[in-house]
């Protein structure tokens, strides 16, 4: 393969409230037919006291001026995308076209439910699908994304132990684990313990019995939370053993099934001995999320908390048909307005029936194949903290790199937006100094890996010939280097004329 070459530079042309001249418009609006009004009668003080201005432009350079932004910006239509732990996978179009069908996009949420069953039919079979997936009794699909999905897990865990007249307070986390767990815990009154990094990068039972016993021993065990595979891409091999141990000292086990993308088909979180996970859609499922769209963290759950779960339960009424059971009077009662993220739920069950079992199956297979690749063909340029193959993404770090050139995380990060890719997630997981976390996902070709491995390379080959190069990139997009802690202090989100 040919030395990679940064890409070519996007040249800057002025903002479009730079371009245009007085009185130009793009519209052809029809003459006013009802009464002027004085703005200040109608809105006194919060009246205008002049126009807003606004560009004046023609409809071509209105035009221009938005498909510009979109080809400026970096997105998964357009390269790789490796973000990790955040699974910026292809959206199929064939779901946003199941999303777009009038009488989904349509439906307004208060539609009653006679009027209604078609959609309600679809949520039912996607709540059964994950329950599959998942090997879970019950599924809700009312969490607005992972987050809210681990406060409904944790608040559904602790209904349960007040059912059962226990009120402990002490969840065990693995270093490993996402770090929205312990925000969870305290938002739930619980105190997150947590379980430092072995050098294997997976969690052992007696760390987890030593760290109960540290704690005051089994009567304050509230549960687990465990990310499977976690934050350094590994695979948590001991998890029927610790969730045996959790539950034989009275507590339940959480798990964060953020990273399902990875063993889908493969393993499944209930049958290992979690009670409860929650799903991203918009990371497994390839629905949008982030500027895409809005996220879906659907909760599953086994039997013995399907009492505790959100309200209203969809339910299939033995009559036939479906509807919303709002009678559960041990219900940790509504999360959010409404019952969930409805266009989510048509992408991932367009994705799940397209798919199949066995197509959900390779998607694992090759997320996995496709991140060892990168793991095997960067772990000799870059340090790999975990000894052990990874599953869906691979945390490398350039710590002994900034040692040696004082290139640092970042500057890789922003040079290789000058080879056409975007960067991965840097400095996370927090428990790897210089961390760079690449997850490729399942759709993308060996070509394109090649491509990307190609230009850590050859970033690489720069830090230590031509350092300053590096530490100044990026060099060839619309903005340059940004002072990053003013950017953040002073942000500047609106076009002034000074």
């Amino acid at each position: 393969m040919s030395e990679p070459q940064p890409r070519g530079i996007k040249f800057r042309e002025p903002p479009v409230f730079e371009r245009g001249a007085p009185g130009r418009s793009g519209a052809s609006l029809p003459p006013l037919d009802v009464p002027d009004v004085d703005p200040a009668a109608l809105f006194g003080a919060l009246a205008r006291k002049e126009a807003a201005g606004l560009p004046e432009v023609s409809e071509p350079e209105a035009y221009r001026h938005y498909l510009r932004l979109s080809q400026w910006n970096f997105c998964i239509d357009s390269q790789l995308f490796p973000l990790g732990s955040c699974t910026m996978k292809y959206n199929p179009k064939i779901n946003e076209w199941a999303a777009r069908i009038p009488a989904f996009a349509s439906l307004h949420p208060l539609t009653p439910e006679a009027l209604s069953q078609g959609s309600l039919e679809v949520m039912w079979r996607l709540q059964e699908a994950l329950c599959e997936i998942s090997g879970m009794d019950g599924c809700s699909l009312q969490p607005s994304a992972g987050a809210q999905g681990e406060l409904c897990g944790l608040m559904m865990m602790r209904a349960f132990h007040e059912s059962k007249g226990r009120s402990p307070k002490k969840v065990f986390i693995p270093e490993s684990a996402h770090g929205t767990n312990a925000a969870s815990c305290t938002l739930n009154g619980l105190v997150a313990v947590k379980i430092e990094k072995n050098a294997d990068g997976i969690t052992h039972p007696e760390q987890i019995l030593a760290a109960i016993e540290r704690e005051g021993g089994d009567g304050d065990v509230f549960g687990l939370m465990i990310t499977n595979p976690n934050t350094l891409g590994a695979y948590e091999t001991h998890l029927p053993a610790i969730c045996k141990l959790i539950h034989d000292k009275g507590g339940l086990v959480y798990g964060d099934g953020a990273n399902t993308n990875a063993i889908m088909g493969r393993a499944r979180p209930g049958d290992v001995g979690m009670d409860v996970i929650h799903i991203n859609l918009h990371k497994t499922f390839t629905t949008p999320h982030g500027g895409g769209g809005p996220g879906s963290g659907p909760v599953c759950f086994k039997s013995h908390l399907e009492p505790f779960q959100p309200t209203p339960v969809l339910i299939r009424r033995p009559e036939g048909g479906y509807g919303w059971d709002h009678e559960r009077p041990l219900s940790l009662g509504r999360l959010r307005a409404f019952t969930g993220n409805f266009g989510m739920f048509i992408r991932a069950y367009a994705y799940i029936r397209e798919m199949g079992g066995e197509g959900l199956t390779m998607a694992s297979t090759l997320a996995v194949l496709n991140a060892r690749y990168l793991w095997a063909r960067l772990k000799d340029h870059y340090l790999a903290p975990v000894p052990q193959p990874c599953m869906h993404e691979v945390v490398l770090s350039d710590s002994q790199l900034e040692r040696e050139t004082g290139v640092k995380t970042l500057d890789v990060a922003k040079r290789l937006l000058d080879y056409g890719f975007h960067a991965p997630t840097v400095y996370f997981p927090l428990v790897v100094p210089g961390a760079l976390m690449i997850e490729p996902t399942e759709t993308e070709t060996r070509e394109t890996l090649d491509e990307f491995v190609e230009a850590m390379v050859s970033i690489l080959r720069e830090a230590r010939e031509t350092p300053d190069l590096v530490k100044q990139a990026p060099h060839s997009t619309v903005v340059g280097r940004l002072d990053e802690a003013r950017a953040a202090r002073q942000p500047r989100l609106r076009w002034t004329r000074d």
